[in-house]
């Protein structure tokens, strides 16, 4: 039996559901699915030792991207273009939701979505636990750090960015500054030496792309120049639109 049978085997008896006849093609696509709307419990030794070696081949397959291959744009800062669950760095920033438990809606696009799904069940079972301890949900604005599992970095970092209702206000701004203010003091406490920033609520969100980037870029550099953190900062995009937006922004700022 292939690796990808086993896991969706295991993952349909705990649902109690008769595993369906799939394609070679379409059976990832029903995997991330399954664990995608899997609660956050503790599974089997069985069940991680095959999970974390389909994912470690489905990341060799992709291929790795790993900072010390980067160049910088400026001085500890980096602008890239590609999936961050790639990304060999000390630490990547989710784009969370207030519950941090990961997105539950299948096969989902968002970054939350796919750092859950190729990091492995062990992260929303981590962050369940985590937000049990502290009994409320995340507050907008606020960042946690667990561990990465499967991905190549070394940790992920939680935050929950402003969601925009119509106009965008001063406070949505003031939110989303402070969720990289919150990554950043979160990471130099870590003694993490890299962090990879996503496009925090844009997309889902609605935070307008340009503005956003804005506040990034701006919000990195008044950091770094206030504190004289060493850490290297990378700026991660996915669409060709805000790799436009970054590049702009960076090149102006310097």
């Amino acid at each position: 039996m292939k690796i990808i049978d086993r896991l969706i085997e295991i993952l349909s008896f705990e649902r109690n559901e008769p595993v369906p006849a799939l394609s070679e093609e379409n059976k990832h696509r029903y995997f991330r699915a399954l664990v995608n709307v899997r609660m956050p419990k503790a599974a089997s030794k069985e069940f991680l030792q095959i999970q974390d070696e389909y994912l470690r081949q489905e990341l060799r397959l992709k291929g790795i991207t790993d900072i010390a291959d980067l160049t910088p744009v400026a001085p500890d800062i980096y602008l890239w273009q590609g999936d961050i669950t790639t990304l060999k760095c000390d630490g990547i920033v989710n784009a969370a939701n207030s519950q941090m438990l990961g997105c539950f809606c299948p096969n989902h696009g968002c970054i939350d979505n796919a750092i859950h799904t190729f990091a492995g069940v062990q992260l929303r079972y981590e962050c369940a636990e985590i937000m049990k301890a502290q009994g409320t949900e995340e507050a907008t604005g606020q960042a946690k750090i667990t561990g990465a599992y499967n991905l190549p970095c070394k940790y992920v970092l939680h935050t929950v960015g402003p969601i925009v209702y119509g106009e965008l206000t001063k406070e949505n701004e003031h939110e989303l500054a402070s969720c990289y203010r919150s990554c950043l003091e979160l990471a130099d406490k870590s003694k993490l030496q890299s962090i990879a920033f996503c496009c925090i609520s844009t997309g889902e969100f609605h935070f307008p792309n340009e503005r956003a980037a804005q506040i990034a870029v701006q919000t990195v550099a008044e950091y770094k120049r206030k504190t004289h953190s060493k850490i290297k900062v990378i700026f991660n995009v996915f669409k060709d639109y805000d790799y436009e937006i970054y590049a702009r922004l960076l090149k102006a700022n310097n």
